[in-house]
């Protein structure tokens, strides 16, 4: 490890170096300030590493001073909780680097199984994520939406934008299951519904390119609210790609343009999500898919509302606070995914 963080060190004095030369480009000191902001922490935590060593060190000469060596064994305890702490954090930050962590995301919600209340729940976590996205302050914009009349969602999906948003999401992907009495039971028992959610990383125009000959492109009169939002021209667009058969459709926009753009957005980050599959099977003995058939069974997480409680049955974490999460506080659930899977990451290194 400590040959690792002595290359990465050399890199980033030698990144210092280049930015100072008076002959760097514009081009160059946008590239150069990028490599150098990604590395700014890992090289913050190593030095402040090196230096507790070196405060170690100094306190192990002195254990031997009758005067100050009953001090030196209290301070030296001190440091090796710190010196632990600092080469645990080191250890997860030289982990290798999703590549999509950065990239801005599409979020998909379905109801599965459960008729109404399905939907219901469907439209419960899309407000959930569209809470912690507003207290992250990411950008959300609704791609396509089905809605019932009795306030649930058949599907939605969304864009959103902003810092962070896949490495935050990824582990949303999956089959949520919901146990609550329906508003129209009458003898109180308890049903069980449920959503898929997707999370799919939205690529770079670089990463993917589609050949329009591969598409077919609908047009339709895009469903609404009724009144003055009924849409009377044919502004809704269906995109199916011929050789992979993914279809999207996008009508949330009075524009047949911009509903045609989000459509082809959706679809690479499709594509996207096809050709990442096909890497991990590569690497992988047993491809995981993100979303099953929507059946009961194949849940990752269970929503309580009779115990008030969520579980999430991956990292076998129980909380007590279901009106909480579902208002938008998911960051101790996250942080603690985060944590299991860059620890089980740490086992194969």
């Amino acid at each position: 490890m400590l040959t690792r963080l002595e290359e990465v060190e050399k890199k980033y004095i030698e990144i210092e170096q280049n930015l100072s030369k008076p002959e760097i480009s514009p081009t160059e000191i946008h590239k150069f300030s990028k490599e150098l902001s990604d590395l700014d922490e890992i090289i913050g935590i190593y030095r402040q590493y090196k230096h507790t060593l070196e405060e170690i060190e100094t306190n192990q000469a002195l254990l031997k001073d009758k005067e100050l060596g009953e001090l030196a064994h209290e301070e030296i305890d001190g440091l090796v909780k710190v010196r632990d702490r600092l080469e645990n954090q080191l250890r997860l930050l030289l982990l290798p680097k999703d590549p999509n962590d950065g990239k801005n995301v599409f979020l998909e919600i379905r109801a599965g199984t459960g008729g109404d209340e399905a939907a219901l729940f469907a439209g419960d976590l899309f407000r959930m994520y569209s809470r912690y996205a507003e207290e992250n302050k990411w950008k959300v914009e609704i791609m396509n939406i089905n809605e019932t009349g009795t306030g649930g969602v058949k599907e939605v999906i969304v864009s959103i934008e902003g810092k962070n948003v896949y490495s935050k999401l990824k582990y949303e992907s999956g089959v949520h299951r919901v146990q609550r009495v329906p508003s129209t039971e009458t003898s109180g028992r308890i049903h069980t519904s449920t959503a898929t959610v997707a999370v799919l990383a939205e690529p770079e125009d670089v990463e993917i390119e589609v050949d329009e000959k591969d598409l077919k492109v609908d047009t339709y009169r895009a469903s609404g609210p009724g009144g003055q939002h009924v849409n009377k021209t044919d502004s809704a667009i269906r995109i199916t790609h011929l050789p992979s058969g993914i279809v999207v459709q996008c009508q949330d926009e009075r524009s047949q343009h911009k509903n045609r753009a989000h459509a082809m957005r959706m679809l690479k980050a499709k594509l996207y999500e096809n050709e990442e599959e096909k890497r991990k099977s590569e690497f992988a003995d047993e491809r995981k898919t993100q979303v099953g058939s929507g059946e009961r069974s194949e849940k990752i997480r269970t929503y309580n509302f009779r115990d008030g409680r969520i579980t999430d049955h991956r990292i076998n974490l129980t909380l007590y606070k279901i009106e909480a999460i579902l208002s938008g506080e998911l960051d101790e659930l996250m942080d603690a995914l985060t944590t299991y899977y860059q620890t089980e990451s740490l086992k194969g290194n």
